[in-house]
């Protein structure tokens, strides 16, 4: 089977924005992004720029809205404006202009979990990091709750002098929010948090410390972002969507007012990176320094569907912490199951209660729950067996049980999902369970005429021992853009986390609660740039790629059991799901070795993958001729993993790696390989040996693919050990 085997089933979530439509005869204005080719010498002021953008712009009469939607000063040329299908076409042949297309629309990836990475108060590497004091984190998101507890500015310092951003909230911000702008097309008014996503992911990645946080009673601790001292700006661009051209202002403005670590938990699915919006900005970001963490999207579990796929951003994949808040389904026969749920009634009967299939009519729409499907199905007054799926919420499902009647709801996943179950917070006495359980009450049911059940609420549970598990909505490699690039890079906690929630919204259990507990990849980023932030207050010389390697080749590869991390089927997870493992922030502080990547050192990467000299040169806001460059091979880039392609009848391939010893001036290192099935693998030389701090040292890798293999893919580990340190370097190989 062939590599393309891998990729066969892939879903593209970018979204057009509404495409032009006809009045009139008339092509309709919609927002396009327009990519200048960058002028000679650097305008003095930003007006001077907007003029010259202003330029390219069709001639507007007295009294029409202006065109330009946003002017890029920073992280792209270019700018976003309104115009119709025939006025971008006709632009496209402007001298100047390099590209022009209709702007999309991305989509959002959406207490207990700083104790499960080994961040407790006054100890460790929370202690070592000053907790991310002065580092400021960038969040794009749907804006903040600016009175939310997690944003209190008690025991911050004041916001650093470079800090040139701005607050629109009438009540100013504070030394924690120290900036907050919306670039939502259209809305008038702060960046204030509808949705309550912004919220949640700003202070899981830099809230403050806040005790007796729960939810409903659940989870009860005290909460804290990864880096609680550092400060935190947002940068509203998610309405009814978040739009390409709000998202790349953000990022020009993010770089110019000062942040140190830019957040996003949102995606476009996989997308040229000359045409990545997202990208492009981020590869400036890095340019200036700026550390990018982003989701790598919730389609998994099947392969290549990620999200913000680049080498220079840092892609995070979900999994569980070891905390849930368990609902037991109890059956007539005396079996029980683990099942979770976020509502957690103490007045629900332990008395055995009818227990019926919605699908048992035989009718799809009654086996999923959805809206208006059980009207003429007996459920009054019993437990009711619903399925995952049918494009319907969980919790929707829930709803239909109650608006007929039903006394409760298990609902079982289907197979694709597995074993992955999240705490939601239902509204009637439900459970959540996997799928094999689901197909155990299945066949209670059929075996008794009278089949009974009931759940029982156990609330909070500690220790669970799988976890770190890869959930099933998690986006899995290999990246379609670059096969050479083993994405994700890591995995964090993303299921069922407790964060802050704006404090009007009310659940539908008549709960009033200033903290959510919900899931997503859109939770695992902001863990990861929290972290990003505090290996950026301990190692402030370390550039975005030092800190990208420290976080990789640290990363756990086992559960809480010492056993391999496993995925939604209860097997072990590949590599394509889990990166190079899951994130140890306090390991990640002591790499021993990092593998360093400069902005520069793209560019023959990016013209080894056939970009042309115009494509490269978007991506990295230079004039690139990729003839004169000494293009390299994908797998070639100094990354802190391996991914190869090797073909039935291609010979071996060698790739060079340099490491810089940021561990103790005299140490060296020799290797251990747990070689991937089917393939040869050899390494020079034996050791590598160093003498001081911050001394680069090259090793070579050769890889040789045996004969009759017929696996797509398979998986290994470099692993260079020395006295003190033991540094992960994970490879895989594709079989063409």
């Amino acid at each position: 089977m062939g590599a393309i085997c891998l990729v066969n089933l892939v879903f593209m979530f970018i979204v057009p924005l509404a495409v032009a439509s006809k009045e009139n005869g008339k092509s309709s204005l919609s927002t396009y992004i327009v990519h200048l080719k960058k002028p000679k010498g650097v305008f003095a002021q930003a007006v001077d720029l907007d003029g010259w953008y202003r330029s390219f712009l069709p001639v507007t009469i007295p009294g029409q809205r202006t065109r330009m939607v946003f002017s890029y000063r920073n992280v792209v040329t270019g700018f976003a404006a309104k115009l119709t299908a025939e006025e971008a076409e006709a632009m496209k042949r402007k001298e100047g202009i390099k590209s022009v297309w209709p702007e999309k629309v991305y989509s959002l990836h959406t207490t207990h979990s700083p104790d499960f990475m080994g961040l407790q108060q006054s100890l460790g590497f929370w202690n070592q990091s000053n907790y991310g004091r002065g580092v400021i984190i960038g969040v794009l998101d749907t804006g903040i709750t600016p009175g939310h507890p997690s944003f209190s500015d008690e025991g911050m310092p004041p916001q650093p002098a470079k800090w040139k951003g701005k607050c629109e909230f009438e009540g100013g911000c504070n030394n924690k929010l120290i900036g907050a702008r919306s670039f939502v097309e259209g809305e008038v008014g702060p960046p204030a948090d509808e949705e309550g996503h912004g919220t949640h992911t700003a202070s899981t990645a830099g809230g403050n410390f806040v005790k007796g946080a729960n939810v409903f009673g659940n989870a009860n601790g005290t909460a804290s972002g990864m880096a609680p001292l550092a400060h935190l700006a947002m940068y509203k661009v998610c309405g009814a969507g978040c739009s390409e051209s709000a998202i790349l202002a953000a990022m020009d403005a993010a770089v110019e007012d000062g942040v140190d670590v830019l957040s996003l938990s949102l995606g476009g699915g996989s997308i040229p990176f000359y045409m990545d919006s997202i990208a492009l900005g981020a590869f400036t970001a890095i340019q200036k320094g700026v550390f990018v963490s982003c989701s790598a999207g919730n389609e998994g579990p099947s392969y290549g569907t990620l999200s913000n796929e680049a080498p220079w951003i840092l892609t995070v994949g979900a999994s569980t912490i070891d905390r849930s808040i368990a609902a037991v389904p109890k059956l007539g026969n005396g079996l029980t199951f683990d099942g979770e749920s976020l509502y957690q009634p103490n007045d629900f009967p332990s008395t055995l209660l009818p227990l019926v299939y919605s699908g048992a009519n035989g009718k799809a729409a009654s086996a999923f729950c959805a809206p208006g499907s059980l009207k003429d199905v007996d459920v009054k007054g019993k437990v009711v067996l619903c399925e995952r799926g049918g494009d319907i919420g969980r919790i929707d499902k829930g709803q239909e049980v109650k608006d007929n009647g039903g006394a409760a709801m298990i609902l079982m996943n289907d197979k694709l999902n597995g074993f992955s179950t999240i705490a939601d917070p239902h509204v009637l006495p439900a459970t959540h369970v996997g799928y094999e359980t689901g197909l155990s009450i299945q066949k209670y049911i059929n075996s008794t005429m009278n089949a009974t059940a009931t759940i029982i609420f156990k609330g909070t549970v500690l220790g669970k021992q799988t976890a770190p598990e890869v959930t099933s909505f998690s986006s899995r490699g290999p990246s379609l853009q670059s096969f050479g690039i083993l994405k994700p890079d890591i995995i964090g906690p993303g299921v069922s986390i407790l964060a802050a929630w704006p404090v009007s919204v009310e659940n539908k259990t008549n709960t009033n609660s200033t903290f959510n507990m919900i899931s997503g990849t859109s939770m695992s980023c902001p863990h990861l740039s929290g972290i990003a932030a505090l290996l950026k207050s301990s190692h402030p010389d370390w550039s975005p790629a030092a800190i990208k390697s420290a976080i990789m080749t640290t990363a756990s590869l086992v559960n809480l059991g010492g056993n391999p991390i496993v995925d939604e089927t209860n097997t072990t997870a590949d590599i394509f799901a889990t990166g190079a493992g899951h994130v140890n922030p306090s390991k990640a502080n002591d790499p021993g070795l990092i593998y360093d990547i400069q902005p520069d050192d793209y560019i023959p990467y990016l013209c080894g993958l056939n970009y042309t000299d115009e494509e490269v040169g978007t991506i990295v806001q230079q004039t690139v001729n990729c003839s004169s460059e000494s293009i390299i091979a994908e797998a070639e880039l100094n990354y802190p993993s391996f991914s190869i392609l090797l073909a039935e009848s291609g010979g071996s391939q060698t790739y060079t790696r340099t490491v810089m010893n940021v561990g103790p001036a005299s140490s060296s290192y020799t290797y251990e390989v747990f070689v991937p099935t089917g393939v040869d693998v050899s390494v020079k030389p034996e050791e590598i040996v160093f003498t001081e701090v911050n001394q680069k040292q090259t090793y070579s890798v050769t890889f040789s693919r045996q004969k009759n293999i017929s696996l797509p893919f398979s998986q290994g580990l470099l692993k260079w050990v020395s006295a003190q340190h033991d540094v992960n370097t994970p490879i895989v190989a594709i079989f063409e």
